[in-house]
């Protein structure tokens, strides 16, 4: 059936496309520290973080290369295996490291893990399981394009929040961090449309922050709220629906810092 091996050019692509997306980041070297916030190298100690992308680089590029030339289960049940293990790894890389990037095609992917992400190691698990029974080989399917390969494609680049970066990129020609950001009140605007602001609306004292700042890729509002404690938005300022955290800080949590001081925006 088309249907089935429709998919597996779409998953040899991906596995390429991450695996050398990895080892250009590393070679590279980037930032101080910011192999510690993409995906897999955020799980391990900072001398093994490059080791470990390159060995996620290399799994991937020998799934690529089984699922191009064989026809065999391992390959196939193996890039099921590792799209599902994905996804539980982003899972937890957002509940625990909300501030790191997937890693998954690189320092491109340096974005907050968000539900695009995924969803994308998600839909891509799901083209791997139809893939397991294809007859034919990765190449013979490559050759051989239908509409269905289309249809994923269109879902991947949905779900693919590292295309906004390459564009804005393209266009700035700097770095998030580098770039000049959006106005604060567009910032703002953004923070107030979002779930995580209407989730947390009604504990604060007042609608305006008392103070604001900026942090690399992240603006920061402050608020109260009805127990004087300070309510702590980021707003990351990069793509057209930011990824926004959120975290309370106590007075006793504060320690050293009896008071607040204001940051100059």
């Amino acid at each position: 059936m088309p249907v089935l091996e429709s998919q597996l050019p779409l998953l040899i692509v991906i596995l390429v496309l991450g695996t050398v997306a990895k080892v250009i980041t590393v070679s590279s070297g980037g930032e101080p520290g910011s192999l510690s916030r993409l995906g897999p190298a955020v799980l391990v100690p900072g001398r093994l973080q490059a080791p470990a992308l390159l060995v996620c680089a290399a799994g991937e590029l020998a799934l690529a290369v089984g699922l191009l030339v064989t026809t065999h289960p391992l390959f196939r049940w193996g890039t099921v295996a590792f799209f599902a293990l994905s996804t539980y790894v982003l899972l937890e890389l957002r509940r625990r490291r909300p501030d790191a990037g997937c890693g998954c095609f690189g320092e491109v992917s340096s974005a907050p893990v968000g539900l695009r992400s995924i969803g994308r190691t998600v839909a891509l698990a799901g083209m791997a399981g139809v893939s397991v029974w294809a007859p034919v080989t990765g190449w013979t399917a490559a050759a051989h394009p239908t509409w269905y390969a289309a249809i994923g494609l269109v879902v991947l680049a949905a779900l693919s929040p590292e295309i906004e970066e390459l564009i804005d990129r393209v266009r700035y020609r700097a770095p998030c961090e580098q770039r000049r950001g959006p106005a604060e009140s567009v910032t703002l605007s953004r923070l107030r449309s979002s779930g995580t602001w209407r989730a947390h609306q009604g504990e604060l004292a007042t609608d305006e922050p008392y103070d604001t700042w900026r942090e690399l890729c992240w603006r920061f509002f402050a608020f109260r709220n009805h127990d004087e404690d300070d309510v702590v938005f980021a707003v990351y300022l990069s793509g057209r629906r930011p990824v926004v955290r959120m975290a309370v800080v106590s007075a006793a949590d504060s320690g050293s810092l009896p008071e607040y001081t204001p940051v100059s925006a």
